[in-house]
């Protein structure tokens, strides 16, 4: 093939130090520089090197040419191995994170009980099992406790074994002969304790705590209509069925949503919306008041303590010591747990002492605080001052009345909006 120009690539053939005189000359220096002795020079114009002869430039420069193509071709080698290694490094940190998140959902899910492992009856036999395998229970009880079980959850009514009772009656005895530092008592109506059994251990609070309310409230004629269908303390399972129930008449979808509208066979905890719910499918007037952040130093709430203060004196005032008031007790949820609130100390000092009822608290506990010659130190379980109560945010839930079916169904459309009263 004939020689081609290095400089433009056009083919020159014999003329091609004619070509590239008369074309390139001015990339070449002076062309035809004399040496002296007839030979003429001519210069590279990429290194300034100086040549004989128009080919052997030609050589060089192509020689530069290759180097160069090499050179741009492993940049562009190196660039496209640089972007595949962040590639890849992207891809690994976004499927890592997307099973960060995956096993995250999954823990919260276990917590919450939204993870399909079964529900109380399920929990309460695997708990039995343990029990069995660590020689705590004998074989004949395991299956006397299973037919008790099964036989509560067909009736849906609790087996009443986690259940003490008389125990606001211990205390009104004890608040009238004892306990000098206390100026004034108030207590709610009588009202029964439920603790967490085998079945529902670690989820079952907020369960308990409605059943504690309702006891109350079965136990007030004012309630008598409202309850006809429910005279009994219902198990937790048929709890679980009754706000699923209060879902389908409409009431809180958004709430309703987040368990997938299914509570039944779940271990799924309940809260203040949940309780709301279901207490005013059933016609019972009531409201959720959120202490949404503290209202004094140290991360306390003693707004909270003054409005349930409130909540039992208003209509109970006067001079007596113990005030056993009419009112049914309060619900009280934060985050993790709840439990509920059956009366209120005033010390001497003028500071203020809830008294609760904790679902974690069991029977035996409880049984403690009927002796009537208890001097006091029982009542550790029941005492919370304001100082102990230091959550980020409270939710109550509390009873003043009945509904009129006119009323429910307004209160039933607002939740569909549902928003709670905040104190500031």
């Amino acid at each position: 093939a004939p020689p081609e120009c290095p400089f433009c690539g056009e083919a020159a053939g014999r003329e091609l130090e004619e070509h590239v005189r008369a074309r390139h000359g001015h990339l070449l220096g002076a062309p035809g520089t004399d040496t002296g002795n007839g030979e003429q020079l001519y210069e590279c114009p990429m290194c300034s090197l100086t040549c004989t002869n128009i080919q052997i430039l030609q050589e060089h420069v192509d020689l530069h040419l290759e180097e160069h193509n090499f050179s741009e071709g492993g940049n562009i080698r190196d660039l496209e191995l640089a972007q595949h290694l962040q590639a890849e490094e992207d891809e690994q940190q976004r499927s890592e994170e997307e099973k960060r998140e995956r096993e995250e959902f999954k823990k919260l899910q276990r917590q919450y009980g939204l993870d399909n492992s079964g529900g109380f009856k399920q929990q309460f036999l695997k708990s039995m099992e343990r029990e069995v395998d660590r020689g705590r229970m004998q074989p004949f009880e395991y299956h006397k406790r299973k037919a008790d079980m099964m036989e509560s959850l067909a009736s849906g009514i609790d087996d009443g074994k986690t259940k003490t009772s008389g125990v606001i009656e211990a205390l009104c005895k004890y608040y009238q002969n004892e306990s000098k530092d206390v100026r004034h008592v108030w207590l709610s109506a009588g009202v029964d304790h439920f603790h967490s059994s085998l079945g529902d251990r670690g989820w079952g609070c907020g369960y308990r705590n409605f059943q504690m309310l309702l006891s109350s409230l079965l136990q007030n004629s004012f309630y008598n209509d409202c309850l006809r269908d429910t005279t009994l303390i219902p198990s937790i399972p048929k709890i679980q069925s009754m706000i699923e129930d209060a879902w389908r008449e409409g009431f809180d979808p958004q709430g309703a949503s987040h368990f997938n509208n299914r509570l039944h066979g779940s271990k799924a905890w309940i809260g203040a919306c949940e309780i709301y719910s279901l207490l005013t499918s059933l016609r019972i007037k009531c409201q959720i008041i959120d202490f949404h952040k503290p209202t004094g130093p140290m991360g306390t709430h003693p707004r909270l303590f003054e409005w349930i203060l409130h909540y039992y004196s208003t209509d109970n005032e006067g001079g007596a010591k113990v005030v056993c008031t009419s009112k049914p007790p309060i619900y009280l949820q934060h985050q993790g747990h709840s439990r509920t609130v059956v009366g209120i100390e005033e010390k001497r000092n003028r500071s203020l002492c809830l008294l609760l009822f904790d679902p974690g608290c069991s029977s035996q506990q409880m049984q403690k605080l009927l002796k009537q010659n208890s001097d006091g130190t029982c009542l550790k379980l029941l005492r919370k001052f304001v100082g102990s109560l230091k959550e980020k945010q409270y939710q109550i839930v509390a009873v003043d009345g009945v509904l009129s079916l006119e009323e429910k169904d307004a209160r039933c459309r607002a939740s569909q909006v549902l928003t709670s009263e905040r104190i500031p």
